[in-house]
Formats: structure tokens, sequence, C-alpha cells
């Protein structure tokens, strides 16, 4: 029997990755073929001035072919989820590459057409979501004054304050409904996404949680970050989320300003925009410790980051459907401060007494901070998180079943006790 062939649809993809979905998306792609014998091709978007609008270009990474449809500027709001011109070239596309399956994920800019389109060609279709850009065209369920929407259910009618015509949203979100009705499996990254996105009316044949995999460290991680603690008695945080109200800056400014403490802290702030624009004009004077900022990492260098650090802030203020940097933290033995932020909560060592809520002030997380300095040697043992290898597992498992494929194990994967 040949081997499986799986057609992943994303909006980015190597070697343009860009954000947390794109990672699970080439993760786990990488992984199927790696581990599974898997055959896999993916299709993206780019738009590009200099050449012709709706051409594609095709690159390759890592054994995977990607076919980027190039998207003129300017598109209209209706193009943006259901694009006629996209979904005729992807329906080309997989008329010519033939895949097994076809898994959908983040599909804005090139539109829902492409679940039809495969249904119509009688491919199986799995559509994994990543956040609430099905339900809510903000994409995050984030207001216009940076604050979280509290809609649970989400009913667009309520939605005037922050869209130009709840007509048109509307009309979106029936679209899109209807498109991912016609997936023969849904998943959703946490139960906190599954229930609210189910009890809105975001259903399909069959619906099921898939939590995300993350890097797990590397040989040699734990002797590099037992070196760096016996060297110095300092305390390390750090800070992955931007300068932004959402992801609760002005509480860390307005905390570490509060802070008093006689031992030696530093803090270290990740710069995850592309050109290193979030931080150059935000200053650190008068906050407790030491503070420095790092370039973004790719996902091969994360382990440079968190050997610096004992204790993770994320202090998001929306409710968030996943939490990569949480489990990253988690798996390598770092401490974590987190809001009670939705999906990101859902793991072992999640412990509601210390979790501040959304919308508590700063002298809640200096409760929180002094906790953790009078506790400077309370590190963790790492905690056994899926890895993307563990997260593939799972769905090779799945297709295998529904696609009468073999399921190619690896014997070295790891297997979890949950």
């Amino acid at each position: 029997m040949s081997r499986p062939h799986i057609l992943i649809v994303n909006v980015y993809f190597a070697p343009f990755t860009y954000g947390g979905a794109t990672i699970v998306a080439e993760q786990v792609g990488k992984a199927l073929h790696r581990d599974h014998g898997y055959r896999v091709t993916a299709i993206s978007a780019m738009s590009r001035a200099d050449l012709a609008p709706y051409s594609i270009l095709k690159t390759e990474v890592d054994g995977i072919v990607n076919y980027l449809i190039n998207l003129p500027f300017g598109r209209s709001y209706a193009l943006g989820y259901s694009n006629p011109k996209v979904t005729q070239l992807m329906a080309e596309l997989m008329q010519q590459l033939d895949p097994d399956l076809v898994h959908v994920h983040c599909v804005q800019d090139l539109g829902v057409g492409v679940i039809s389109a495969a249904k119509n060609q009688g491919r199986r279709v799995i559509l994994s979501t990543h956040d609430f850009w099905w339900l809510c065209e903000r994409q995050f369920m984030i207001r216009m004054d940076g604050t979280y929407c509290q809609q649970d259910p989400i009913d667009v009618t309520r939605c005037a304050g922050c869209v130009d015509s709840v007509a048109k949203a509307r009309e979106r979100q029936n679209v899109l409904k209807q498109a991912a009705a016609q997936a023969d499996l849904l998943t959703f990254p946490s139960k906190f996404a599954h229930d609210l996105c189910t009890r809105s009316g975001l259903v399909a044949k069959e619906n099921i949680v898939w939590t995300n995999g993350v890097h797990l460290p590397k040989s040699g991680f734990f002797e590099q970050q037992t070196k760096r603690r016996n060297s110095s008695d300092r305390l390390a945080f750090g800070f992955v989320g931007g300068p932004s109200q959402i992801k609760g800056w002005p509480i860390i400014q307005q905390a570490f300003e509060m802070l008093k403490t006689d031992q030696e802290i530093d803090v270290f702030v990740v710069d995850g925009s592309l050109d290193g624009s979030w931080w150059p004009d935000i200053s650190f004077e008068g906050l407790a410790g030491n503070w420095s900022v790092v370039p973004r990492f790719s996902q091969d260098k994360m382990d440079s980051f968190y050997t610096k650090i004992d204790v993770l802030l994320f202090m998001s203020q929306w409710r968030e459907t996943f939490g990569l940097t949480i489990r990253e933290a988690l798996a390598r033995g770092i401490r974590i401060i987190q809001t009670d932020s939705g999906g990101t909560t859902e793991h072992a060592r999640a412990n509601k007494t210390h979790m501040p809520k959304i919308g508590d002030g700063p002298d809640r997380l200096l409760v929180e901070l002094e906790r953790m300095i009078k506790g400077r040697d309370d590190h963790p043992t790492p905690l056994l998180v899926e890895s993307f290898a563990d997260q593939a597992a799972v769905l090779a498992e799945w297709n295998a079943r529904h696609l009468n494929a073999p399921f190619l194990e690896n014997p070295q994967l790891r297997k979890l006790s949950y």
C-alpha cells in the first residue's frame, strides 16, 4: 500500500513561518513525514507586488513542498473569508496532487472554499481551529477597547460595537459555519475552545479536543539550566508577550514598579516582532530588577531562552484557546505566573489559588512575584507534556482508522501517562 498523502492548508507555512498555529501545522506535518511515512504537501498564501495576482510559487523545506498563492492587495471584506478564485486554484492543485486527506488550519485570506472543493472531489477533511476566527471576525474575541469579549455563546447580533456591519458579519458567520459543518473531523486545542465554539454552533460530523504539542527540551538543556542556577543567586523572570494591554504588559510594568526586594532579580523580555520593533521605545526605568530585551527565537533555538529564566510571566487578559509557551516552560521545570485565561489553564500544575483573574490589578500580581522571590529555590520538576510527535501520532491513528492507511508507529515515541 502506498504511503498516505496529506495536504496541509494554512495561511502561513515554511519558509514563511509566523504565529503559533503555523508552528503547529508545520511541526505536525514534519512528524507525520518523519515518524509515520506520510507524504506531506502544503498550500499557503503570500502577497507580493512583484508577482502576478493569483500566481503560484512552489517552494520546499525539509521535504515538504509548499504552494504559495499570491493574493492581490486591496481585497474586499468578503474575499477575506471566501475567495472563489483561490478556491478554484486550490481545487486544481488538489486534483493534480491527489491527497488522501486535506488538513485545514487557519485559512483567513485563503478562504473556506477549500473545504467544499475537497469534499466535491471526495476527499476526507480535517479542520483544526486555533483561535476564534471562525466565529469572530476580529479573530481573538478582543473588543475595540482592547478588552476580552465575554460572550458565551457568541451571538453575532451583539457584535455591533466591533464590526462595521452586523449584516455582513452575520453572512460571514453563516458561510463559515456551513463550511465547517462539511468537515469529517473538527478539532479544538482545548476543552475551553471546544465548549465555547460548539455552544456557539461551530460543529462538524465529529468534534474533538486535540491538544497541541510543544518542542521538548533538547539533550543537555537541564545540565545547562542547573549550571546557570548554581552559578548565581539571581532569580530570573521571562515575558514572551508584546507590550500590549491584552497581554498584560501594563499590569506587569506597574507590579514591578511596586516591587520592593533585597534580592537581585533579572527579567528577560522577548521581542516577538519580525523587525525588532516592539520594545525599543519602552522604558524599564523604575522597575525592580535588571531588564533585558532578547530577540525572537526560532523553534530550534528556544532552549537558549528558557535556560535563562526560572519564572514565566503569562498575564494574558483574554481567554486564549491554548498556551504553547506555558507548556514549553512546564516541560523545562520553569514556574508559571498566569491568569485564568481559558485553555492556557488546562495543565496539571494549574493552581487557581495562585492564579490572578483577568482584570485583576498589579497588586494581585505583586503577591505572586513576592511569593516566587521568597521561594527562590523552589524549582519544580519538569512536567510531562505532549510533544509534536505525540500530537502527530494521535492524528495518524485517527487517519488509519478512517483512511484504511497503515499506522506506522514509531517505537521511539514516548507514551503519555494520561
